[in-house]
This record gives structure tokens, C-alpha cells and sequence, in this order.
């Protein structure tokens, strides 16, 4: 906390100096703004909304995106985020234009002084959800815009979208948890090939890598997205979150399996009792025998 305290202490005049530079250079308006947010029954949609720049994040943008995912988090009502981008493309990265107008060395020095731990390039990078998070990717999802789709739990990714670490033919680093989160997704060795090579991903060979999670046809990847949203939101949610928090603290923080399976048991025993009875009580009634999932509907009927 202390080091965190001084750093934006430090920085408060490279703040303000970085947010002249954002208005210098970005064009949100409320009749066009660079991301959009829709309520849509339980699910929360977070569009990146620059087509014309095939979704790049620039400084306003990347404030945006983590004001939109921080809106998600506080809101009880919504159980599921899909991340997508406007006009045929998921993201490509980060605004390289903006940091070539950069006037000077100096400016570009304050940049580089404004980013903290929880300040990056691209945005919410450094968030840490506590609800499921999903990437519906179209076009090019390449560089900081591969680090976003990283930063959610599943990607539903369109037959002719290309992935991959773009940014390596310009010198720009991996800063928004590139190099954290694709080695835990796909090991380290293929990680290391798309780190170091810089080489596109067509969709099958991330599906085969699991990067992809889904693949679907062209321009359908945000209404499979959404149809997948729905379909984990009508689960319990405490177990569901549970469950899913066990299997992040298991992959980053956890010190030993040992470890891990404490935290396993203490985070989630509780479920039992606030969901766990009432749903084993509608399985002993006959509701979802034989593997069925729509659960509800069968109770009705019932």
C-alpha cells in the first residue's frame, strides 16, 4: 500500500498532463462514444466502439473499458460480461498512432511515469473479476487487443479472426498481463512461440492451442457469446462463482496443491448450505435426470 501511495502520489502531475494529452488526441462524444455498455437480461455487454480504427485503445478508451468492467462488478443483477468490438474487429491493440504523436521525449516520458500497477495501457488488465467474463472475437483480436481477450475466462472466436502478438515487429512489451496469462492458458511453450515470433493465429490452431474456446461462423461470435452468457447465468451462482474462484486461486495464487485444496474446501463449504440442499432436494424430485440442464423448464412442467 505504501509503494502504491507514493507512486500516485508521484505521478498526479503526470496525470494530468497524460489526460491534456488524451483530449488532445481522442474524440468520444456522447453522440458517439468509444465504448458502449447494454444491459441485456442478466448478462452486461462492453463494446469497444472505433471501427474505423479496427477497435485500438487509446488512453480515453482504456479508462473507459475499466470504468465499464468495474460498473459490471458492482451491479448484483448482472452475472455475465461479454466483451466485444464494433465493426467486424475484436481489437487491435494499443492506439500506435497515439503514442507516435507523442511531441517530444518528455511527453512521452510522462506516458510511461503515469502507468502504475493499476494503470495500463490497455485498461482493466489488472482487474481480477469475481463474476464469469467472456471475449466474443471477430476480425483481429492481435496484440493489447489479444491481451483483453486473455483477461476473460472463455473466447468465442468468429472462423476468420486472426490472433496474435503483433505488437512484437514494433518494440512494443507485453504490459497487460500478456506474459502472465498465455502460459497458464497454453503453456509455456507455445506461448513462447506466438511471444517470440509474433506470428498470426488462425481460429482452429487456437482452438487446438485453447486459446479459442469456441469456434462459430463468421459474424455470429457475439450471439453465440451471448447464448453461452445465458446458459452459465441460469446456474446457482454463489456455487458457480465459488468454484470459479477456487480454480483462478488454484492456477495463480495458490503455494501447493496442499494449499490449494484448503482453499478449495474453506471458500466453498458453505455453498452447501445456500444452494447445495435445495438443488440435490429438485434432483431427488426428478428435475435434470439423464444429464439435462434445463432444469427450470422441467420444473414448471412438473
Amino acid at each position: 500500500m505504501t509503494f502504491l501511495s507514493s507512486v500516485v502520489s508521484m505521478s498526479r502531475f503526470s496525470c494530468c498532463k497524460i489526460t491534456q494529452m488524451a483530449k488532445r488526441k481522442c474524440s468520444s462524444t456522447s453522440e458517439n462514444p468509444l465504448v458502449l455498455t447494454e444491459r441485456m437480461g442478466k448478462l452486461f455487454l462492453i463494446a469497444i466502439n472505433r471501427p474505423e480504427k479496427r477497435n485500438c485503445v487509446n488512453l480515453e478508451i482504456a479508462q473507459m473499458l475499466t470504468d465499464a468492467f468495474e460498473q459490471f462488478e458492482r451491479d448484483d443483477t448482472a452475472a455475465v460480461a461479454i466483451l466485444h468490438g464494433k465493426g467486424g474487429n475484436f481489437c487491435a491493440g494499443m492506439d500506435l498512432a497515439e503514442v507516435a504523436s507523442f511531441k517530444d521525449a518528455s511527453e512521452a516520458e510522462t506516458y510511461v511515469n503515469s502507468m502504475t500497477p493499476l494503470k495500463r495501457p490497455m485498461g482493466p488488465s489488472h482487474m481480477r473479476f469475481t463474476k464469469p467474463t467472456i471475449a466474443a472475437i471477430s476480425g483481429y483480436a492481435v496484440a493489447g487487443g489479444l491481451e483483453l481477450a486473455l483477461l476473460c475466462d472463455l473466447r468465442v472466436v468468429e472462423e476468420t479472426a486472426v490472433m496474435g502478438i503483433f505488437n512484437r515487429r514494433f518494440g512494443v512489451p507485453l504490459i497487460d498481463g500478456g506474459t502472465v496469462r498465455l502460459s497458464k492458458l497454453i503453456g509455456l511453450s507455445r506461448a513462447l512461440d506466438l511471444i517470440l515470433t509474433g506470428r498470426a493465429v488462425n481460429a482452429e490452431e487456437a482452438l487446438q492451442f485453447g486459446l479459442a474456446n469456441r469456434i462459430v461462423a463468421c459474424g455470429t461470435a457475439l450471439g453465440q457469446a451471448i447464448n453461452l452468457g445465458n446458459s452459465i447465468a441460469k446456474f446457482p451462482q454463489e456455487c458457480l462463482k465459488a468454484d470459479r474462484r477456487s480454480t483462478f486461486y488454484s492456477t495463480y495464487d495458490s503455494e501447493s496443491l496442499s494449499d490449494a485444496l484448503e482453499y478449495e474446501m474453506n471458500h466453498s463449504k458453505n455453498i452447501i448450505s445456500i444452494e447445495s440442499v435445495k438443488g440435490a432436494t429438485k434432483f431427488v424430485e426428478g428435475v435434470g435426470r439423464h444429464g439435462k440442464f434445463n432444469i427450470d423448464h422441467q420444473q414448471r412442467q412438473n
